[in-house]
């Protein structure tokens, strides 16, 4: 299939069949597309949490208002935004295009002052809220990337952000949860899967200027 008959196979996925689990060589390569996301400036101001534990999940499940999809799926991978986007977090990244591309760090410092004008010119919060749009840029490539191995996946924003915190212990990581997705097999029983796709018409969606 092309990638365009990919996403048209596509859906959020309601109803995982719980007996299917993607395979471990089929998670990394997902989180190996999801690595490969753009982020502003390539700064990446967030992380990914691979949840998989049954324990954990279960936890999560009262805090998703009981959605089938964070228990039944095979995984829930869930997206969290740095809560310190600083001239640190910015100084770890220049040292790590120093090393990978064998540069003096020192012809690096003009951007290193950009990326700093920008995060200095925003309040904390404004920075926090920055990093989970980045964060959702990583959701994008997610789901197209699952849908191109033909693994089924529902992105969430139905939880309570500072319940995952707690549970997976993201403050004392300085992370807080952006946003989630399931990602397994879908189940016979999901109804959404198996209606046509329903988007815009072209003229009523796309403005050409």
């Amino acid at each position: 299939m092309s990638l365009i008959e990919k996403l048209q196979w596509r859906s959020a996925i309601k109803n995982f069949d719980n007996t299917q689990k993607v395979s471990p060589e089929k998670i990394n390569e997902l989180l190996d597309a999801v690595q490969l996301s753009p982020s502003s400036a390539g700064l990446q101001p967030y992380r990914v949490l691979v949840v998989e534990d049954a324990e954990t999940r279960a936890k999560l499940l009262g805090h998703a208002y009981n959605q089938a999809q964070i228990t039944d799926a095979s995984a829930v991978i869930v997206f969290a935004a740095e809560t310190q986007v600083d001239a640190d977090l910015v100084k770890k990244y220049i040292d790590l295009i120093a090393s990978v591309r064998q540069i003096d760090r020192s012809t690096l410092e003009g951007f290193e002052n950009v990326i700093n004008g920008g995060i200095n010119s925003r309040t904390a919060e404004e920075n926090i809220t920055w990093a989970h749009k980045q964060a959702y840029i990583a959701l994008g490539v997610l789901l197209t990337a699952a849908a191109d191995l033909q693994i089924d996946a529902c992105p969430m924003e139905g939880f309570s952000p500072a319940a995952f915190d707690e549970v997976l212990g993201l403050k004392e990581k300085g992370l807080t949860t952006s946003v989630i997705a399931a990602v397994g097999y879908r189940a016979d029983a999901d109804v959404y899967s198996k209606v046509a796709k329903v988007r815009k018409p072209v003229e009523d969606f796309l403005i050409h200027i």
